[in-house]
Order: C-alpha cells, then sequence, then structure tokens
C-alpha cells in the first residue's frame, strides 16, 4: 500500500480510499463486514461514507453497517474516518443543506450511526449557495472545537468554491479545506481546469469518486459484454471505437482495463488517490492489486492520445 499526507495536514491516508455507497442496497452487511476486515490488513486505512448512503427509503443505512463493524471490530482508531453532509436526510426544510441548524444536527446523527465519538474528516458533499460561508465556517469551528470532527473537506466544488471556502476560513484564522472529493477518470477530466490548480494552490488533497467511469473503463466480463454498457451513458460508435483503443492499450501490457484506470490516477500529479467502491471481495483485491502497476511517460501519452485532456489548466486550456 502507498500512503500520502491527508492535503498540507500532518495526517497519513492510504492513497486508495475504501468508498461504501454499496454497503446495504448492494452489498450486504456481512460481505461488507468482510470487505473493510480485509481492506484494513491490506492497508487501506481511508475509509469514505455519507450520511444519505443507503438509499432514498433508507438515508443512513450505510453509515449504520459502518458503525456496527466499528463496534464489533475495536479498530476505530486505526482508520481515518470520513463522512458527508449535505443531502435531504428527512421532511424537514432544515434536514439538508449546510445551514449551521443542518450541520450541528447531522454531525450528530451520523456520530449516533457510525458508534464513534468524533469524524476524522467531515465533508459538505455539494455547495449550498443559500449558506453563508461564515455561517458554514462558525459551525465547523465549532465542531472541531467540541471533538466531533477533526478536518473538514468538500466534495463537488468547482475551483471558485475552494477559494471563497478557503479565503473565508483564513479570514477566520480556520485551517480551511484540507481535501476535495471529485468527480475524475480518463473519460471526465474537467477538473484539471481549475479544481486541480486550485487545490494544489490551498495545499488540499484531491481524492477521485467513479475512477471507473460507472464501469465503462473495466473492460469486458467473462463472457465477453463490455461492463458500463447499460449504465446511463449510451456506447455510441464514437464511444466504442474509443474503448476498443483503452482495451487493446490494456491487452498489449497484459493489464487488466480496471487496475490500468486505477493506477492512472495515482499517477496524476495532485492527485491523492481514486475511492474504490467495491460490491465483492474480488473486486477489492482487484484494485489493491492496482497500486503495483506503473505507467511510464509513454504509456501516459498514449492514454492521452485515448482520452484526450482539456488541455492543461484554465485559461491556457481555452485561451493562450
Amino acid at each position: 500500500m502507498q500512503y500520502a499526507q491527508l492535503g498540507r495536514t500532518g495526517a497519513t491516508v492510504s492513497r486508495l480510499v475504501l468508498g461504501t455507497m454499496n454497503f446495504g442496497p448492494h452489498t450486504a452487511e456481512e460481505d461488507a463486514f468482510a470487505i473493510m476486515d480485509r481492506a484494513l490488513d491490506q492497508g487501506v486505512t481511508f475509509f469514505d461514507t455519507a450520511n444519505g448512503y443507503g438509499g432514498t427509503e433508507r438515508r443512513g443505512w450505510t453509515e449504520e453497517i459502518i458503525g456496527r463493524w466499528l463496534a464489533s471490530r475495536g479498530r476505530r482508531e486505526e482508520i481515518v474516518l470520513a463522512t458527508k453532509v449535505f443531502g435531504e436526510m428527512g421532511p424537514g426544510k432544515n434536514d439538508r443543506g449546510l445551514s449551521a441548524l443542518n450541520i450541528r444536527r447531522a454531525v450528530d446523527a451520523s456520530l449516533r450511526r457510525l458508534q464513534t465519538d468524533h469524524i476524522d474528516l467531515y465533508q459538505m458533499h455539494h455547495v449550498d449557495r443559500t449558506a453563508p460561508w461564515d455561517e458554514i465556517w462558525q459551525a465547523m469551528d465549532l465542531l472541531v472545537a467540541q471533538g466531533k470532527i477533526t478536518y473538514v473537506g468538500s466534495s463537488n466544488f468547482a475551483g471558485w468554491h475552494l477559494a471563497q471556502a478557503n479565503e473565508s476560513a483564513r479570514a477566520r484564522h480556520s485551517l480551511g479545506l484540507v481535501l476535495e472529493q471529485s468527480l475524475y477518470n480518463l473519460f471526465t477530466r474537467d477538473i484539471e481546469l481549475e479544481v486541480l490548480p486550485a487545490a494544489e494552490h490551498y495545499g488540499m488533497g484531491v481524492i477521485a469518486w467513479s475512477p471507473l467511469a460507472g464501469g465503462k473503463l473495466g473492460g469486458r466480463s467473462a463472457d465477453g459484454v463490455r461492463r458500463g454498457a447499460a449504465d446511463r451513458h449510451d456506447l455510441s460508435d464514437g464511444l466504442a471505437a474509443q474503448l476498443d483503443r483503452w482495451e487493446a492499450f490494456c491487452a498489449e501490457r497484459d493489464l487488466a482495463p480496471g487496475q490500468v484506470a486505477l493506477a492512472w490516477l495515482l499517477h496524476r500529479p495532485g492527485v491523492l488517490g481514486p475511492i474504490i467502491g467495491p460490491r465483492t471481495m474480488e473486486q477489492l483485491d482487484s484494485a489493491i492489486a492496482a497500486m503495483e502497476i506503473s505507467l511510464s511517460e509513454d504509456d501516459l501519452a498514449a492514454l492521452d492520445a485515448i482520452f484526450p485532456g482539456p488541455g492543461g489548466p484554465a485559461p491556457e486550456a481555452y485561451a493562450w
């Protein structure tokens, strides 16, 4: 396993992040326990969840599963535990968003479900355009002072949101955001324009969700069916041809496509690592094996040719 600092903090985390969104809706609790056991035994110390995971009919289910695992294993201090706040958690008008009122309620509810007295990284799951930054930071600073959370992160923020948040925190003499969680994979490289440069400027780590682009970068199953073909993105002729080139690239190197997609993220400047969301033990073991893949400069250039990015950071990518 490889390790890195959690942004500009002194805390160390594994570069593979165990995403838990499947726990409950798609992975039975017993299997989820086994996956968490194996992940931790293999050196994965960074666990990510959210208060809304579990599905619209059972929000909080995933946190409850993790909480029961933590209570039964006694290994809480071996992991860096991250969860999120923002999404709708009830029928009330204040059961969502980043108001100080909801943040206070949401963190206490997450702590109960997780059966822990502190959250290591508390992430804003989305920017809230109605909540003033002074209000948000007042609430977060209080949680830090109370020992309920240690660090604050963000998810799905634009570059200018990172700047807003961190400059507002600076004015309050607060630490500010230490990590951003973004959609990032070979297909979706928008964050290279402004999010990655902004995160680097503020000393933030970046972790990537959907590293396999909904399964499309996972190659073909044993019966030859291309993974991800049934998701919301239709496999047009152009996309199919692009994936043919991708799969040929991996086959020439005798590497599994899903592992190469993860390895590519581990080679990206400014990226702490990908979030893996295994539904099975086999998927977990495959993701861990990606840590051993080394991509040469020629390999990275070939991947840029198959999956062109935006052309570098803004404004050079679209101006001069």
